[in-house]
């Protein structure tokens, strides 16, 4: 067994990645630069995590070091490792060699890519099957519904995972099979001619995959090559028809050609999410799993964390919900859905643009994306390591959307707002950074105020 040091351990999908090493009777040690919820869970398990980046953290019995794309030259245990000619790893890496190793042992690799739904699609994904009895592993970007874990290491016949692609470290895997739900312009960062350089990296993934799986119905699915197995609402493979839907939930047949294999409920809500349960059952389909199986447990899956999650109740029956929404059209789809659920009238839309150059990249597409709240609320932008780009500001954006600017730090931003909040408003938090933590803050605020 080998011995696994992670910088920056503490994030949702390096921490994911440590805790099937750990399940799987590797040695793990790693650091960050604060404790957290999965920092606590890796501990659990036999981990050996410090506080604080130094290159003392580091022994050089290590077989490997894991890093991720956002981890600078400059950190200290980086160098230390370089000084000590170990190996070095991205996150890819060794997702990559996980992976492989699941396919060695018999298991069916399923991995789910795409601009949008990843972690839900690969989420739900492990939840069914998991629920089925069918003792998945994986390794995914949230927190998986009762399951509550991000990875685990069973011996079942199937290995599912999230395959990121904004830094086309998408092509380092050869799955069995490739879901692609979506694909937009996005990570202009990294793919500098957009939507050409996407493709090619897609087309190269799904040159290495057994099966794919696309939606048939998307825009960007549609400029890419090769032999697919369609699903959608239109024509395609496998569909989805009669649909209805609900403030609880979404009803559905769901079929395979003309036949149809089962009647489908969910109580999540909003079109994206008929797609991302069409992209899952799909897959488990061509996995050679029984439709009778796992139809009844898509009913019962809640959503991944951070996916529309429910974060307080204050007074006046004000609900706060949290959504890792950053792109145009994630966040479209998060508020049309709340929209319908509880009326655009109560909506109070907070969003705090993640990386200056996504804002930038997708100025216009971003300023469409709002029309379904009544009230629109943007934060300063939350930079992820980026430097400033003239004239990219959450208040110039603001300006343009006629919507209100909240400069300073989340808490802040809560200690403005929630005097401002009126009965029955639902106030939805939209971003990858630090708006997670703005129904704490306004829970904090709303019992200080009553002292």
């Amino acid at each position: 067994m080998g011995k696994y040091h992670f910088i920056a351990i503490g994030g949702i999908g390096m921490s994911g990645l440590a805790k099937y090493l750990l399940e799987d009777g590797h040695s793990v040690t790693g650091s960050d630069i604060q404790d957290s919820k999965y920092i606590d869970a890796l501990r659990k398990l036999g981990a050996e995590v410090n506080i604080g980046h130094h290159e003392d953290n580091l022994s050089n019995d290590v077989d490997a070091i894991i890093v991720s794309t956002a981890i600078r030259a400059s950190n200290p245990e980086l160098i230390k490792a370089h000084e000590l000619g170990l190996k070095i790893y991205h996150r890819s890496d060794l997702l990559k060699e996980i992976a492989e190793s699941a396919q060695a042992d018999g298991k069916c690799f399923i991995g789910f890519a795409g601009t949008h739904g990843k972690t839900t699609t690969s989420g739900m994904s492990a939840y069914v099957l998991d629920k089925a009895n069918l003792e998945p592993a994986f390794v995914v970007g949230g927190i998986v519904p009762e399951i509550s874990t991000n990875a685990q290491h069973k011996e079942g016949k199937f290995f599912t995972a999230e395959l990121d692609e904004s830094d086309g470290t998408l092509v380092k895997y050869h799955p069995d099979i490739l879901v692609i739900n979506n694909l937009e312009e996005d990570h202009l960062d990294f793919y500098k001619n957009g939507m050409d350089d996407i493709i090619k990296v897609f087309n190269q993934a799904i040159a290495q995959s057994k099966k794919v799986l696309i939606n048939t119905d998307d825009k960007g699915c549609k400029l890419l090559s090769g032999n697919f197995i369609t699903f959608g609402l239109n024509e395609a493979n496998y569909t989805a028809k009669n649909i209805k839907t609900s403030s609880e939930g979404t009803v559905f047949d769901f079929y395979k050609e003309n036949e149809k294999l089962a009647k489908i409920k969910i109580e999540l809500t909003g079109k994206h999410n008929i797609y991302n349960t069409l992209a899952v059952a799909s897959a488990l389909m061509e996995a050679g799993v029984g439709v009778n199986e796992i139809k009844d447990y898509f009913a019962p899956f809640t959503g991944m964390g951070r996916r529309f999650q429910h974060a307080c109740s204050l007074e006046n029956n004000i609900q706060v919900y949290d959504d890792y929404a950053h792109h145009p059209t994630e966040i479209k789809a998060v508020l049309e859905a709340a929209s319908t659920k509880f009326g655009k009238e109560n909506l109070v839309a907070v969003f705090q643009p993640h990386r200056y150059t996504r804002l930038k990249g997708l100025w216009n597409e971003f300023k469409e994306a709002f029309t379904d709240a009544e009230r629109i609320i943007v934060t300063d932008v939350y930079e992820a390591s980026e430097d400033p780009i003239e004239g990219i500001t959450g208040e110039n954006f603001a300006k343009e959307i006629n919507a209100e600017h909240y400069s300073g730090s989340i808490k802040s931003v809560a200690q403005q707002l929630l005097p401002t909040l009126k009965e029955g408003n639902i106030v939805v938090g939209l971003g990858a950074g630090t708006i997670t933590a703005l129904g704490k803050y306004l829970k904090e605020n709303s019992l200080a105020n009553r002292m």
